[in-house]
C-alpha cells in the first residue's frame, strides 16, 4: 500500500477511440508492410523453451531485449526472496528506498530519478500495465513470487513500446507457463523477528489443452518501528486454454492491505531511538482487485495478441495532527486494452520482426475528504510501429527503429476548491537501437531516441500554475558494450547513458510554499557495469555498480545536485551452491550519501550518509523439502534513504532482522 507523496508532504468516462491523426488508409499502409517479406513459418520461428520478451511478445532469443537484465525463477529460488520487489533490488541491483507505509514494496529507482523514480519507470505484469496515474508505487508484494517465471529489467528511455512514464526504464514481470500433462505446487511458511510471518501456498494443474492455477499467501509484521505494523493477505488464479496455434486465458488477482503508519522523524529523533513513531494514531487500508484476459493466436505469418483488463482499486487513510483528525478515501478504476500484432520473417539470411499495437487506457478516480471531493479522469490512446532487422548472425547484427504517437483527455472537478477543467495533450516518442558483435565474445549497442511523461492527477491537482503542467521530454543516448557470453560463468556489460530532460515534473519545496511544477532543464547521466563471475564449479559472484550524476543544467539551479539521489551504489552477490543439497546466498550493498529531499539550492550543510547493509541466507534441502536461516542488514546499521527536509521527515530503515522458513514443493 502507497499513499500519494502529495497528502504525506505536499497536502497534496468517455468511450475510448483510436486517435483521430490516425487515417485509416495510413493504418492499412502500415499493415500492408507485413507482407513485403518471405514468412517465417512454424518450423522455422518455434518457440523456445524459455522465451523472452522483445517487443512485446514471446521471441527467439535472438531478439531479447538490447542491453536488458533478466533474472531467472532459478535465481529467484536460490536468492530465497519473498516478493518480487525484493528480488528486483538484491538481484537486480535495482535501487530501492524504505516504503513510507510499513510495507515491503520499497520505491524502486532507475537512473537516479529521486523521491518521483516510480513516476519515470513503468512495471508491466503478463503485458498489464501496473503503474498508476497517481503518486503511487506498483504493489509488487501481492504478486506470487512461485509464479514468476523471469523479470526483465530495461534500463532507459522505453516509450515507444510502453508509453508515458518509461524515462528511466521498464520491469516486466512475466509469470510461468504450465507444462503439458504436469502438477506442481508448494507451500512455504515463514517466521521471524517482530512478530514476522509469510504463509504461502501455490498449485499448477495442466492437461492437454487446459491449465488452472491458483496461490493464496498471508503475511504479517509488527515492523521495526512502533506503530508500523502491516498485515497483507492476496489470492491469484487463473486458467488458460490452448487454441491451436495460440492460447487464451483469464486471471483474478485479489489483495487486501492493512497497515499503521509510523510517520517520520527528526534527526535528533532518529539519532536517539530510530524505532520511535512520531505519528501513534495513523493507519491506512488499500483494497485491490483485478481482473484480465489475454489472447494469443497465430494466423499464417501473423501473431497477434491482446490484453483486457479491469483494476478496481480503494485507499483510505486516518491521519491525527495538532489540526485535527483527517480521513480520506481514493476510489480508482483502471481499463487497459492493448491489442497488438507481429510479422517474424525471413529474407535473404536476414530475420525481420515488425510489430504494430494499439494501447487504449481509461483511468479515473474519486476522492472522498474534507478536504477535497475531486474527480479525476484520464484517456490515453496510443499507436505505435517498431521494426527490428537482424543481419549477419555470426556478429548478431541488430537494427530497430520505432515510432508512438499517444494522447491524453484529462478531467479534474472538486466542488470543495471549486475547480472544474478539461485538458488535451499529444505527445511522440521515437527510437534508434543498434547491437553488433565486433568479436566472439565482445558485443556493442548503442540506443538514442525521446521519451516523455504526463503530469499525474496528484500532481495537476496541487500545481504551481493556472495551468496543467506541461508534458516532460527526455532525449535519451545509452552506449554499451558487453564481454562473454549470458550464461557461460564470465560476463561483464558497462552503459554509458545521458537522459537531458525539459519540462521535468517534480515537486519543488521552494515554490511557493512547496508545489508542483515544471523545472528548469535537467539532466541524469553516468555508467551501469553489471558483471558475473564463477569463481568455481558451484561458486557464483554477481555485482552491479552505478554512478549517476544528476543535476540542473539550466535556470537559477543550474549545476547544482537532484535531490535524494545517491551518486554511487555498489552491490554483490556471493552464492554457494553445490550438489549435496546445502546452499550459501550472501549479499551486501553500498549506497552512497545523498541530497536531502528539499535541498534544491544545495545550501543544507549536511547530507543523507552513506550506507552499508549486509544479507545472506543457508538453505538445506532435503527431499521436497528445503529448511533455510535468513538475516537482512546483518550489522544493524542505523540508517535512512527517505528524508524530505533539511535534518528532518526522516523515515528511518529497517534493522536487523532473521527469519526462519520452510518449503514443500511437490
Amino acid at each position: 500500500m502507497i499513499f500519494p507523496a502529495a497528502l504525506r508532504h505536499a497536502r497534496a468516462t468517455r468511450p475510448l477511440a483510436l486517435v483521430s491523426s490516425f487515417s485509416a488508409a495510413s493504418v492499412a499502409s502500415a499493415i500492408s508492410l507485413l507482407f513485403c517479406v518471405q514468412p517465417v513459418y512454424a518450423q522455422d520461428a518455434a518457440m523456445p523453451s524459455v522465451l523472452i520478451s522483445g517487443a512485446r511478445f514471446a521471441s527467439v532469443p535472438e531478439l531479447a531485449p538490447i542491453g536488458a537484465t533478466v533474472i531467472t525463477a532459478d535465481e529467484i529460488r536460490r536468492a530465497g526472496v519473498s516478493d518480487v520487489n525484493q528480488a528486483i533490488r538484491k538481484i537486480g541491483g535495482v535501487y530501492g528506498r524504505q516504503s513510507l507505509d510499513a510495507s515491503p514494496d520499497f520505491a524502486l529507482d532507475l537512473r537516479g530519478f529521486g523521491s518521483n523514480s516510480s513516476q519515470n519507470m513503468v512495471v508491466v505484469l503478463d503485458g498489464v500495465r501496473m503503474s498508476e496515474n497517481e503518486l503511487a508505487s506498483p504493489v509488487l508484494s501481492t504478486i506470487p513470487i512461485e509464479t514468476v517465471e523471469r523479470i526483465e529489467i530495461i534500463r532507459g528511455g522505453s516509450s515507444v513500446l510502453y508509453g508515458e512514464g518509461a524515462t528511466g526504464g521498464v520491469i516486466r514481470i512475466v509469470t510461468k507457463r504450465s507444462a503439458k500433462r504436469a502438477r506442481q505446487g508448494s507451500v512455504f511458511a515463514e517466521a521471524g523477528q517482530f512478530r514476522q510471518h509469510d504463509v504461502r501456498a501455490s498449485v499448477a494443474q495442466s492437461w492437454d489443452a487446459v491449465s488452472l492455477d491458483a496461490s493464496i499467501g498471508n503475511q504479517a509484521s509488527d515492523n521495526y518501528r512502533a506503530n508500523s505494523r502491516f498485515r497483507q493477505s492476496a489470492f491469484s488464479g487463473g486458467a488458460q486454454w490452448a487454441l491451436g496455434a495460440g492460447r487464451i486465458g483469464v486471471r483474478i488477482d485479489s489483495a487486501r492491505q492493512d497497515s499503521r503508519l509510523p510517520g517520520s522523524l527528526s534527526l535528533a529523533q532518529f539519532l536517539a531511538n530510530p524505532r520511535i513513531s512520531r505519528t501513534p494514531d495513523d493507519f491506512g487500508s488499500l483494497d485491490s482487485n483485478r481482473i484480465s484476459a489475454f489472447v494469443e493466436q497465430r494466423i499464417g505469418a501473423i501473431d497477434l495478441a491482446a490484453e483486457l483488463s479491469h483494476r478496481e482499486k480503494t485507499v483510505k487513510g486516518h491521519y491525527v495532527s495538532s489540526f485535527g483528525i483527517t480521513d480520506v478515501a481514493y476510489d480508482s478504476e483502471q481499463i487497459q486494452f492493448s491489442p497488438r500484432l507481429r510479422h517474424l520473417a525471413k529474407f535473404g539470411g536476414v530475420l525481420n520482426e515488425l510489430v504494430a499495437g494499439v494501447d487504449l487506457i481509461r483511468w479515473n478516480r474519486v476522492t472522498k475528504s474534507d478536504f477535497s471531493k475531486a474527480d479525476a479522469s484520464q484517456d490515453s490512446k496510443a499507436i505505435y510501429l517498431r521494426n527490428e532487422i537482424r543481419w549477419d548472425p555470426a556478429h548478431n547484427g541488430r537494427l530497430a527503429l520505432g515510432v508512438r504517437r499517444e494522447v491524453f483527455d484529462k478531467d479534474y472537478t472538486d466542488p470543495l476548491a471549486p475547480v472544474a477543467e478539461t485538458s488535451a495533450q499529444a505527445q511522440n516518442a521515437w527510437e534508434a537501437q543498434a547491437s553488433y558483435s565486433v568479436l566472439p565474445q565482445v558485443n556493442l549497442h548503442a540506443k538514442a531516441g525521446q521519451s516523455y511523461r504526463m503530469a499525474n492527477a496528484d500532481e495537476n491537482s496541487f500545481r504551481s500554475s493556472s495551468t496543467v503542467l506541461k508534458a516532460q521530454t527526455s532525449h535519451d543516448l545509452e552506449l554499451g558494450v558487453t564481454f562473454g557470453t549470458a550464461g557461460a560463468g564470465h560476463t561483464i556489460s558497462a552503459r554509458v547513458f545521458r537522459h537531458r530532460l525539459v519540462n521535468e515534473i517534480f515537486y519543488n519545496p521552494t515554490l511557493n510554499y512547496g508545489t508542483n511544477t515544471n523545472l528548469d532543464p535537467t539532466r541524469r547521466q553516468g555508467v551501469e557495469i553489471d558483471a558475473e563471475a564463477r569463481l568455481a564449479t558451484d561458486w557464483r559472484l554477481t555485482g552491479h555498480l552505478q554512478h549517476v550524476d544528476a543535476s540542473f543544467t539550466g535556470g537559477a539551479n543550474a549545476g547544482r545536485e537532484m535531490v535524494l539521489v545517491p551518486k554511487n551504489l555498489v552491490s554483490a552477490r556471493l552464492t554457494w551452491a553445490p550438489a549435496n543439497g546445502h546452499s550459501v546466498d550472501v549479499g551486501a550493498q553500498w549506497v552512497d550519501s545523498q541530497r536531502y529531499g528539499s535541498d534544491f539550492t544545495n545550501a543544507c550543510a549536511a547530507r543523507i550518509p552513506s550506507y552499508t547493509t549486509l544479507d545472506a541466507r543457508y538453505a538445506r534441502t532435503i527431499g521436497r523439502w528445503e529448511l533455510a536461516v535468513s538475516g537482512l542488514n546483518l550489522a544493524d546499521k542505523r540508517y535512512f534513504s527517505n528524508a524530505f527536509a533539511c535534518q528532518d521527515a526522516i523515515y528511518p530503515s529497517d534493522g536487523r532482522q532473521l527469519k526462519l522458513s520452510a518449503r514443500y514443493a511437490f
